[in-house]
């Protein structure tokens, strides 16, 4: 076999292997994993998720779902929790804890502590008859059969089960809140999503200069407009309302039909009636507009009264796509 078969059938094999353990978690979708999330959908406090090792990372990444998707909590590494960070955990969190064999001595440790200061407390546990299963309120059983890697040591499908696991978690209290999609662009204001959901178009077009010539201006001034700024188009105004904009492409379509342009007007070449947009719209509704119409500026008006210029790449650069 060469090196690229035994690459391709290698990942494979992994890949087969973690989904076969992600397959098997539906069986312990059960009334524990029921009571384990309306334990923690009417709890007052948050949710503490704890681990050491490899279990200690994904735990950081189900809190980081956890507060993504509405349900507030905080991640305890194991070890830091019995040298002087137990102290985070109140008296109405329930505590997730996370560990494969459940026999780690920071677990056992630490259970027993938290017991007694009466959290619940929820164990995503590889064996159902070790410690922290034992001393428990609620198991979710994320066994696998054997680890993605061969000497079925590294800590691969374990792992990954308990990943799934969280996520089922926190989708369902996800559910259980009715969580929206504006809820999550609330908690997510920086990405894209966030920016579709809160930004206005106001927010872009005032970081724009306002290209505006008057009806009458010659076609030498609306080049020097446009050119400056830098917008590849500009608002064109009779009587301080607006009736049109002259773009680029209005100029390449003059330069092809005139021999001399020289004694036109910006009215001469405008396209009239424009669509436009109101400076209070969202964003998105923008992008909407240019795309459904293939143009890429929008005039912003405000009860008829033009005030500024939206580009597509103004949009784009917000990462709005």
């Amino acid at each position: 076999m060469n090196i690229h078969d035994k690459i391709r059938n290698t990942a494979i094999s992994v890949i087969k292997n973690e989904y076969e353990a992600i397959k098997n978690l539906t069986y312990s979708v059960n009334d524990d994993f029921v009571n384990s999330v309306n334990m923690i959908f009417e709890a007052k406090g948050r949710v503490i998720v704890t681990g050491i090792g490899k279990s200690a990372n994904i735990a950081q990444k189900i809190v980081a779902t956890f507060n993504s998707t509405g349900t507030p909590a905080v991640f305890l590494h194991a070890a830091d929790a019995i040298h002087g960070d137990l102290g985070i955990v109140t008296k109405d969190d329930i505590v997730i804890a996370i560990s494969k064999s459940g026999e780690t001595p920071e677990i056992k440790v630490l259970i027993p502590l938290l017991k007694g200061r009466k959290n619940k407390i929820i164990a995503l546990v590889g064996n159902t008859s070790s410690f922290l299963a034992n001393q428990s309120d609620s198991i979710l059983n994320v066994t696998v059969e054997k680890e993605a890697c061969p000497n079925n040591l590294a800590p691969t499908s374990s792992t990954t089960a308990q990943l799934v696991m969280g996520d089922a978690i926190a989708v369902s209290l996800l559910e259980l809140r009715g969580f929206s999609s504006m809820d999550f662009a609330k908690f997510h204001p920086g990405g894209s999503l966030g920016k579709r959901m809160y930004m206005r178009v106001i927010d872009l077009s005032s970081n724009n200069d306002v290209p505006v010539v008057d009806a009458e201006a010659p076609i030498s001034k609306v080049i020097i407009e446009i050119s400056s700024k830098r917008l590849g188009a500009t608002a064109v105004i009779k009587n301080s309302k607006l009736i049109g904009v002259v773009t680029d492409g209005d100029l390449r379509r003059m330069i092809e039909k005139y021999n001399d342009f020289r004694n036109l007007i910006a009215s001469d070449v405008m396209t009239s009636n424009p669509l436009t947009i109101n400076s209070e719209e969202l964003i998105v509704n923008a992008l909407t507009i240019m795309r459904e119409n293939d143009i890429t500026q929008l005039p912003v008006v405000d009860i008829d009264k033009y005030v500024g210029m939206i580009h597509l790449h103004d949009i784009l650069k917000e990462g709005i796509l």
